[in-house]
């Protein structure tokens, strides 16, 4: 009922920069929370950062200062301005939506599909 379709993620020497977008589409009837999570091979999936419908954001400590999260409500969409990237933040990045759907105003969780982000040494 709800699709998130991610893109630009990509290859990036250490240093750079990367801006990854999310885009909701399909039965909403309101984007509650929205965030971005990663998981590289071996590992778990984890939080990266997260931003409420007012704009109130959270972030994992080592990304702080250097990845922003915002959004277009407008648009549906969610974005992670990456800079300074390490070769740490290699994995694949999803994004996650907490959506309320038109059917029976019920909320879920949603997420995208994933974009791999590499940074080379």
């Amino acid at each position: 009922q709800v699709q998130l379709v991610e893109s630009g993620g990509g290859l990036v020497q250490a240093g750079g920069s990367l801006k990854l977008s999310c885009a909701a589409s399909g039965s909403i009837f309101r984007i509650n929370d929205m965030g971005w999570y990663r998981q590289a091979p071996g590992n778990q999936r984890e939080l990266v950062a997260t931003i409420t419908a007012n704009g109130i954001t959270n972030y994992k400590e080592t990304v702080k200062g250097r990845f922003t999260i915002s959004r277009d409500n407008a648009k549906n969409t969610v974005y992670l301005q990456m800079n300074s990237l390490k070769p740490e933040d290699t994995a694949v990045y999803y994004c996650n939506a907490e959506v309320t759907i038109r059917t029976g105003y019920i909320r879920q969780v949603y997420w995208g599909q994933g974009t791999q982000v590499i940074v080379s040494s």
